[in-house]
């Protein structure tokens, strides 16, 4: 599921890098929605890798039940937000050079 959950935000973002939201409707981005989106990527990348690092060894003494487990998950995307925030694992640094070659080869 994770694979398949990153696929589609590299697609996602990839295309608009290239400036569409498919092959009829061309806009550029500026540098700083590039940076966000790849941010945002990087995020939702860490978010996946902190739920696998974690799983249940997090789990409290308290026995904290169905709550625990629901929020979990949402304090490990917002870890993950900080994380990509601050600078991250430089994921977002590459994807957004990336992104940006991608929509400035299109304008070329």
């Amino acid at each position: 599921m994770m694979d398949g959950l990153l696929d589609a935000q590299l697609q996602n973002a990839l295309l608009a890098a290239r400036g569409s939201d498919g092959p009829s409707r061309p806009r550029g981005q500026t540098p700083d929605d590039i940076r966000a989106t790849a941010q945002d990527f990087e995020a939702v990348f860490l978010a996946q890798m902190m739920e696998q690092m974690m799983g249940e060894t997090t789990q409290s003494s308290f026995g904290g039940g169905p709550g625990e487990q629901a929020f979990s998950s949402m304090l490990n995307e917002e870890y993950a937000k900080v994380i990509a925030k601050a600078g991250g694992i430089g994921l977002a640094d590459a994807l957004a050079r990336e992104m940006l070659a991608l929509q400035e080869g299109r304008d070329a």
